[in-house]
C-alpha cells in the first residue's frame, strides 16, 4: 500500500508526512479490496471496521480510536425515497465514518499534533476521534458556523478558530499555518485515508437491504461522500457483487455549484465559484481541491446532477421534521435537491438519500 500523486503518477511510502505530492498534486491510495464477499465481514464488529477487510488499514490502531461509528439504519421516508440516518453517529454527523479512519492511520504515524479546516462537521469528529487518542488538534472554521458545532470542537479539548470569510478562505488560513509551522494537516479532502471511511456507507447500504437502490443522491461540496461512494460502488461492482451502477445524482446549492456549472459545458476542470450565504453550509464550496478526480467520476458513470432552490429548503426541512427526521441544513437541501429533480424528471422510485447531519448543530 503506498500513495500515488493524483497528477504525475509520484509515488510515495503512506509513512510520509507530506500532506500532498512536490509536484502539487493530492495523494490517491494505491490500494486493492479483496472480491467482495458476505464472509469476510465481521459480524462480531459493530462499527464501520467490520469491513475492514475491504479498507485500507495500516495496523490496529482503530481498535484505540473507534467510537462505534457507522451501521446506521435505513428507513423509508415514502414509497420512493429511504434515507440513511447517518447523523446518528458519535458527533451526529457522517464524517465519523472517514474521521474514524484517518485519526487511526494518524495514531499509526506518530502524529501528535494536527491541525484541519471545517465547515463544522468534519472539524468536530477529527477533533472528537484525536481528542480520544490524546492527538492535539486545532480546528479551523469559516465564520456564520453553528455556535454548537463550535461548542462541541471546544468540549472535545481542541482550539477552534472563527476565521472570517467564507469557507475557502478559512482553508487558505489553515493551510498557510501548516506550511510555516510545520503542523499535520488532518484533513478530509487532502487525506486518501478518510475515503477508506466514507465508502462504508456502501458496504453497510448493500449488507442491509442486499442491494443498492437504483438512484442514489449525494451533496457534493468537497467530495467526502461522493469519492467514497463512488469507490465503494466500484468495489462492488467490480467484485461482481452488483451487477451495474445506480443512477447517481449530485445535488449543489443555487447558491454554489461549480460542479453542475462544468457539467453543462461538459468541462473537465471547474471554475472557482464566489460562495454566496446559504443554508446548505456543508457544501458551499467554490474551489474543492479534488475537482479534476471529481469529475472524472462524473463523466464516467453518467452522474446526473440537481439544484438546490435556497427557498425550498426550510420547506424540505420541515417535511422531513414532520415525518420524525431532525435533520441540519445542509442533510434537508438534499431532500429539497431531490424533490427538485422530481420536478424536472418525473416521479423518481427507489431512492436513496444520506440524513448526513443533525438538526440540534444547526439551529442558528
Amino acid at each position: 500500500m503506498k500513495y500515488v500523486c493524483s497528477k504525475c503518477g509520484h509515488e510515495e511510502d503512506v509513512q510520509t508526512l507530506k500532506i500532498k505530492c512536490d509536484c502539487g498534486g493530492l495523494w490517491k491510495l494505491d490500494f486493492q479490496p479483496p472480491k467482495f464477499s458476505r464472509d469476510l465481514i465481521d459480524q462480531d464488529t459493530w462499527s464501520i471496521f467490520r469491513y475492514r477487510k475491504f479498507m485500507a488499514l495500516p495496523d490496529e490502531s482503530w481498535r484505540q480510536v473507534s467510537l462505534g461509528e457507522g451501521m446506521t439504519p435505513i428507513v423509508p421516508l415514502d414509497e420512493d425515497v429511504l434515507v440513511k440516518m447517518d447523523y446518528y453517529m458519535p458527533t451526529l454527523s457522517f464524517k465519523d465514518r472517514g474521521a474514524a479512519v484517518l485519526v487511526a492511520y494518524m495514531k499509526w504515524l506518530g502524529v501528535k499534533h494536527a491541525v484541519q479546516d471545517s465547515s463544522g462537521n468534519a472539524g468536530n469528529s477529527v477533533a472528537a476521534y484525536a481528542g480520544r487518542v490524546g492527538i492535539d488538534c486545532e480546528i479551523f472554521v469559516p465564520e456564520g458556523t453553528s455556535d454548537k458545532k463550535i461548542r462541541m470542537i471546544e468540549a472535545h479539548g481542541a482550539k477552534a478558530n472563527v476565521v472570517p470569510g467564507n469557507r475557502d478562505h478559512c482553508a487558505d488560513v489553515c493551510r498557510a499555518k501548516v506550511e510555516n509551522e510545520g503542523v499535520y494537516y488532518a484533513n478530509h479532502v487532502y487525506n486518501p485515508f478518510f475515503y477508506e471511511g466514507t465508502k462504508t456507507y456502501i458496504y453497510e447500504t448493500f449488507e442491509q437491504l442486499g442491494r443498492i437502490p437504483e438512484h442514489i443522491f449525494i451533496p457534493l461540496g468537497n467530495g467526502t461522500l461522493f469519492i467514497g461512494v463512488m469507490k465503494g460502488l466500484e468495489e462492488l461492482l467490480a467484485s461482481g457483487a452488483i451487477d451495474h451502477f445506480p443512477q447517481v445524482v449530485i445535488v449543489q446549492s443555487e447558491r454554489c455549484q461549480p460542479f453542475i456549472k462544468a457539467m453543462e459545458k461538459g468541462g473537465h476542470d471547474i471554475s472557482p465559484e464566489p460562495v454566496e450565504r446559504t443554508q446548505a453550509e456543508g457544501i458551499a464550496i467554490g474551489l474543492p481541491m479534488r475537482s479534476a478526480e471529481i469529475l472524472d467520476y462524473i463523466y464516467r458513470y453518467k452522474v446526473k446532477a440537481a439544484t438546490i432552490p435556497e427557498d425550498k429548503i426550510l420547506a424540505a426541512r420541515e417535511k422531513l421534521s414532520r415525518r420524525g427526521i431532525y435533520a441540519e441544513h445542509t442533510a434537508a437541501a438534499v431532500y429539497a435537491g431531490y424533490l427538485h429533480y422530481c420536478e424536472e424528471h418525473g416521479r423518481t422510485r427507489d431512492a436513496l438519500i444520506s440524513m448526513c447531519g443533525a438538526g440540534l448543530k444547526s439551529d442558528h
